[in-house]
This record gives C-alpha cells, structure tokens and sequence, in this order.
C-alpha cells in the first residue's frame, strides 16, 4: 500500500526509528524549550556587563543586528525541523544533507558546545545569588581574586547536580518546571521593562556615542564592538531545541518550526526592551559597577529599583537560570542520545538506553551532568572562566549550524531542496525565499565564528599571566576538537555506524521502487557488519527504498 501523506505523523518508522521517548510535549512547552534555551534574563544578564565594558552602551547595537542574522538560521531550521522532527536536530538533519563525517562532526561539536554551555550557564548563579544574598558567597567574601570564580564553580556544581536529577526523571517533569519557569521569566521580562522605562534618566543619544571607546585599538571603535557582540551572540542560540524534542512533541512537525520562530523573535523584542531601558534607566553609567563581572545589568537593576523590588527581579532572574539550564541539559541528552542509537558514540549501547517506566535516556543525563563539570573543575583558579568558557561553547555552536546552513545551501543550488518526494508533507516551507535566507544564514554564520573564535587577548587572555598560548587556547581548542573528533570517526567510529537494533523501526512493506533504489538499499545495508543488528539493516534497506 502507498503511504498516505500527512503532516502529523506520531511515529518514528518515517525516520527510520522506533518510538521510544515519551510524547507529551504540548505547543506551549516545546516553545518553553526553545525560549529557555535562549533565556534572556540569564544571557543579557550573565555577559551584559562584558559588552558594555568593551563598548558601552553603544554595544547594544549588536542586539538586533545578532537577531537578524541568526533569525536566518533559525528560518532554515525551521524549514528542516517541518520535515525532520527528531532527536539530535542538527545531527539528524546533516545526516539527509551532507556526508557521514560531516553530519557525525556536526553532532559532535554541538554536543560538546553544549556540554560546555551548561556549565557556563550554571555559572551564571553567581552573578546573581549573592547580589540578591550574601550567604550564597560560600568562598571567601568575594574580595579574593579567586573568590568569584571558585564560588561560581560550587554553585554551578549543585545546579548541575539538581538538573540531572530533573532530567533524569523524565521529561514530563523537566517540561512542567520549565514551563512554569518559563511563564515567569516571560511575566518578569514584560514587568521589568515597565519598571526600567519608568525609570528613564537620559534620551537615546547615548546609543550613538562612542563615549572614548576604542581609542588605541587598531580598528577603533569598529573593533571593541566586535568584541562587545559576544554578549548578544550568546544569548540568541539553542532555538534548535524545540525540534531537538520533536520525538517528545505532539504533532512535531507543525509545532516546531512555529516554536522554533516565535521563540527567537521573542527573546530579540524582550531582551532588546530590557537592554535599551536599562541602559536609559542606569543612574551613573560611568559606574565602574556597571562593566564589572559582579555588577552589571544587576546592579543597575539594584541601583534602579532597590529595596524588595529588586530583590524581586533578581530572583526572577535566577528562576531563569535555573530553566535554562535544564533545557540545555535536556538539548545535550537528546543529541546524545541521538548519536548512541546510531553506534556513533563510544559505550553507544548504554548511552543510548532509555528507561523503560520513565521513558528517558537516562544514563546520557547522568554522563552528560558528570562531564559538564570537569571544565569548571579545571579552570576553578581562572577568574575570566565565564567569558572563555562562554566564547569556546558558542564558537562550536556556530561551527555546527554551519554543517547544516551549508550543505543545505548546496541542495538548494543543485535543485535538490526542498524536496518533492517525500511520503509526508512538511510542515513549513520558505518557498521562494529559501535561496536569499540560506545564503544570509551561511555568510552570517562563517562571520560570526571568524570573530568570535579570534586570538583576542581581551576575551581568552584578559587577566595575568598573560601567555601566547592562552590567547590562541580557543583557536587551538576548537581545532584539536575537529581535528580529534574526525580522525576519531574516520578511524574507528564509521565502521560500526548503523541503527542499533533495539531502536530500528519495524519494517515495513513498500513497492518495488527500481534497481537503482534496490543497489543503494543493499549498499546501505552492507554497513551493518554485526549479525545482531540485522533489523538495522532491514530497516536502513526499507528507508532507502
């Protein structure tokens, strides 16, 4: 029989997978994911004071200009997320678009981005929790120059901690305390724009003046700009979550390409509002506080409002925190989790098993938790540890939206995107618009990694002892990570690459489609060597087909 097309389809066998997750993902949590993963009061807090340090309050141009090249992006996944619902959405999506290494190496980089990017949102608990108490400094009374960064490490540990639990237990109760949380960052974001525009002290003109900033660079202004938009470009990333749960998501491929959207747009107009008000309400903004790791927005929110209303908001803002770190453990689990039941990961078996009463992967939640505080155990004595961890994590994210931005591109010029044959209708399609926006996405993605991964002292090398290979340390970071995890595929990891056979779709009958289709399904299922995943074979043979 001919498949019928439909555009909600609750099974996996489409993808070539069994339903193993738990589905019960409502609209409103799969756009929570996406809103939380971006979290507005966690990122334009936790680096606000960094690019205003680096290019005062002009630095928030870089706002809207981050917004409209990553909306680029987020429209070319919204495209894909309409045909490709799954776990591990970039992985899975380079997967139908490129090559084996390059669809393995996009998986792996964004997982180790968000690994890294849990433990630098955790860390983010420590611009606030003893701002908004004093008893959170746990380690010295934060006058030591290591005291910011070792009390940031212990309470991002606990946090972590508390995530993996939540995560672990399974993703109804993960989605309802990001719901809720969500909810209230939302009510608070809206609250505290009308509070900081009522609190309005100078006119706008002060977002076009340098105000002394960049004199003595070699690019001038120009060029501590370029720096200061780290800020902004870490806050508008991780949208791809909302489809990364589409296995989760009732009727996945209409809810999260519109998730996907509506949550970038969102966090640019809330976190705009929040940026422009907030720098129009600071009362001093040659406050040294202002550009300093233990002031910043908060302070001027502080200084702003005072009293229990402040206290109030920053509490707020540590519910944020908080949600936005259990979505990017949530993202991290699912990529995970998406590459074990390929037998693209080492021990992928055990990574790969999910919990037969909770319906979770489990055991990624727990691996994940463990290895996202190794990077804060090691750069425990390093004060600058938010920025470099914060510039290495994004610098990966970007490198991975690449490997999809950009074969996708090349399917488009060769006429093979979007695709017309397919046994499903998709669920969002840009149309006529698709060449122009992938073109956009690409051009603004290989910028935005140049700039962000370049040797500036100012981000990887800002505090003594200032050494030639801390300032290269995120160039030669990110490329020990390609260059490691390519020979680690290409050597070992290919050769066992294939469905395992717990997490195969059944096979189904479907019409003889040609020889042609029949040599690539045997040339498919010849990747399958071991006897027990003959399933897997089977049912790589079936998607071929």
């Amino acid at each position: 029989m001919e498949p019928s097309k439909s555009i909600d389809s609750s099974g996996m066998d489409e993808f070539g997978y069994t339903q193993t997750l738990d589905r019960s993902i409502g609209k409103f949590a799969s756009f929570a994911a996406g809103v939380s993963y971006i979290s507005i009061l966690t990122g334009v807090f936790q680096l606000f004071y960094f690019g205003f340090s680096m290019a005062g309050p002009a630095y928030a141009w870089s706002w809207p200009i981050v917004f409209v090249g990553q909306l680029m992006v987020a429209l070319c996944f919204a495209e894909l997320a309409g045909r490709y619902p799954v776990a591990g959405s970039v992985y899975n999506w380079a997967k139908r678009l490129s090559s084996g290494t390059s669809s393995w190496l996009a998986g792996w980089l964004l997982l180790l981005s968000s690994i890294m990017a849990l433990g630098s949102v955790a860390l983010a608990l420590q611009l606030t929790l003893p701002q908004l108490w004093s008893g959170f400094q746990f380690v010295g009374d934060g006058t030591g120059p290591y005291d910011f960064a070792m009390n940031g490490v212990v309470l991002a540990t606990i946090m972590i901690t508390i995530s993996t639990l939540i995560n672990a237990f399974g993703v109804k109760l993960m989605t309802r305390i990001n719901s809720i949380g969500v909810f209230v960052e939302l009510i608070a974001a809206v609250l505290l724009i009308l509070a900081l525009g009522w609190h309005v002290v100078r006119g706008p003109e002060v977002f076009f003046q340098t105000n002394g900033f960049g004199e003595g660079h070699d690019l001038g202004f120009f060029g501590v700009f370029l720096i200061g938009a780290m800020a902004s470009g870490y806050v508008m990333y991780g949208f791809d979550t909302a489809s990364s749960l589409g296995e989760e998501t009732k009727d996945p491929k209409r809810t999260a390409p519109k998730a996907i959207l509506r949550a970038v747009t969102a966090s640019f107009l809330l976190g705009g509002l929040i940026l422009l008000f907030g720098i129009l309400a600071a009362p001093d903004l040659s406050d040294p506080q202002v550009g300093a790791a233990d002031g910043g927005l908060q302070h001027i929110v502080l200084s702003v409002l005072g009293g229990p209303f402040g206290k109030a908001f920053l509490a707020c803002i540590v519910v944020a925190v908080v949600v936005c770190t259990l979505a990017v453990h949530a993202a991290a689990i699912r990529m995970m989790f998406a590459m074990a039941r390929d037998n693209n990961l080492p021990f992928s078996r055990q990574l790969s098993k999910v919990d037969p009463v909770r319906r979770t992967p489990k055991v990624a939640a727990i691996v994940i938790g463990v290895i996202a505080v190794i990077p804060l155990l090691v750069n425990v004595m390093q004060p600058a540890i938010f920025t470099i961890l914060s510039s290495i994590s994004i610098v990966l994210i970007y490198l991975s939206y690449l490997l999809v931005t950009v074969p996708l591109l090349r399917k488009r010029l060769l006429k093979q995107w979007p695709l017309r044959d397919q046994q499903s209708e998709a669920g969002f399609s840009l149309g006529t618009w698709g060449l122009p926006v992938n073109i956009l996405a690409v051009l603004w993605g290989a910028a935005m990694t140049v700039n962000l991964v370049w040797p500036r002292s100012e981000i990887y090398n800002s505090v003594p002892p200032f050494e030639w290979y801390l300032q290269w340390g995120g160039v030669i970071f990110v490329a020990a990570v390609i260059i490691g995890g390519t020979l680690l595929y290409r050597l070992k990891i290919r050769h066992q690459t294939g469905v395992l056979a717990e997490h195969a779709a059944a096979v189904a009958a479907h019409p003889s489609s040609g020889a042609a289709q029949q040599e690539k399904a045997q040339h498919e299922a010849a990747q399958y060597e071991a006897p027990e995943d003959a399933v897997a074979a089977k049912m790589a043979a079936s998607e071929a087909w």
